[in-house]
């Protein structure tokens, strides 16, 4: 990672996430704040953060860096009595529970200068499904960003608020490509959780009108029981569960696929096609949330209709040559969205921040 340099060398700026630190946490959220903290450079940053298991490695090593221990109960309380004592300079990736809500009214009846950056990486604004406590975080916020160009825009023209596009990267240590072997069978692959905006069950139909094409399907979720009934009914023999993977066993899974298949239609900027892509691995998504990290025509297809998301699985299916140069397309594409210097954008918007919020011209909202 290129050298960050401090625009105030008088301390390090200290950071406060409600977010975890836990090797075992795949929740995507949770995944880019250990990728972002990872990186910053200990000297400039100091990071405070929950963890209420085995931290990840590289957090647990990190210097400049404090887990707050997280139990079953009274977390919130815990958590807030620990910020007490030494307010941080920003609290970065506000979340929708009863800590982030506390802290707001605090920082408010205060007047703190604890600045608040909302990263906004959750679909629904679009279309009035945002829960009001994600709009509050919007609002209140010194600095708003979104993970994609759409989900930016929609921030602009929904909530009149300014905003910037700061990607969320790729783990290469998990997502990477490799030469396609020659393929004596051809594998579909979903990656995601099982819930109704997701629509596992139109890749478990898809399965039934292909049964010489192998589905498989990671994750898991309150929808699954439902799906795995209607691969029964339907008679899919050609369906694999496979539960909640790894990222390592996520990424082998990619490499192993031929094409990845994502129907849902509610999403701010999923993760998954981002690593789908630095696999090597054509897409076929929903255009709804216009996914940056699928460029239509050229490393996958980004669709209006269920109609078309059949047609294109067929063509993708059925042509080789398209599939390969897509393939490779699209690990092309994916090297855009390197998480170093991803970082660098991130330490730049908070030590930026910070010198604005101690500005005597000081306004509460700085948006960046």
């Amino acid at each position: 990672m290129k050298h960050v340099t401090a625009k105030d060398s008088t301390r390090p700026v200290t950071i406060f996430t409600p977010s975890f630190a836990d090797e075992a946490n795949t929740n995507a959220q949770n995944l880019t704040v250990k990728e972002i903290v990872s990186r910053l450079p200990p000297e400039l940053f100091r990071v405070v953060m929950i963890c209420g298991g085995k931290p990840d490695p590289r957090i647990a090593m990190r210097k400049n860096t404090m887990l707050l221990p997280y139990h079953k109960h009274g977390n919130a309380a815990r958590l807030l009595m620990g910020l007490l004592g030494s307010f941080p300079d920003i609290y970065f990736f506000p979340r929708e529970g009863p800590l982030d809500s506390a802290f707001l009214i605090l920082r408010k009846y205060f007047r703190l200068r604890t600045v608040l950056v909302t990263y906004v990486v959750s679909g629904g604004l679009d279309r009035g499904h945002a829960p009001a406590s994600r709009i509050r975080n919007v609002r209140e916020a010194n600095v708003v960003l979104g993970n994609s160009v759409y989900l930016t825009d929609t921030l602009r023209q929904r909530l009149m608020v300014q905003a910037s596009t700061v990607y969320d990267g790729i783990d290469r240590r998990f997502f990477f490509p490799r030469p396609k072997a020659n393929e004596s069978a051809l594998s579909v692959l979903y990656a995601g959780s099982f819930r109704s905006y997701k629509r596992v069950e139109l890749v478990v139909r898809q399965a039934a009108r292909l049964p010489r094409v192998e589905f498989r399907i990671a994750g898991s979720g309150e929808e699954e029981q439902a799906c795995r009934q209607l691969a029964g009914e339907l008679g899919c023999r050609n369906v694999r569960f496979l539960g909640q993977l790894t990222p390592s066993q996520l990424g082998e899974e990619m490499r192993n696929a031929q094409v990845f298949f994502f129907p849902s239609i509610l999403e701010g900027h999923p993760q998954v096609l981002g690593q789908a892509a630095a696999c090597g691995l054509p897409a076929i998504a929903m255009n709804v949330y216009r996914p940056d990290y699928v460029v239509s025509g050229k490393t996958g297809f980004l669709v209006e209709s269920d109609d078309e998301l059949s047609a294109r699985l067929d063509l993708l299916v059925k042509n080789v040559s398209l599939r390969q140069a897509m393939s490779e397309a699209a690990a092309r594409h994916a090297q855009n969205f390197d998480w170093d210097k991803i970082v660098e954008q991130w330490a730049d918007i908070f030590q930026t921040a910070v010198i604005d919020a101690n500005k005597p011209s000081y306004q509460r909202v700085l948006h960046c």
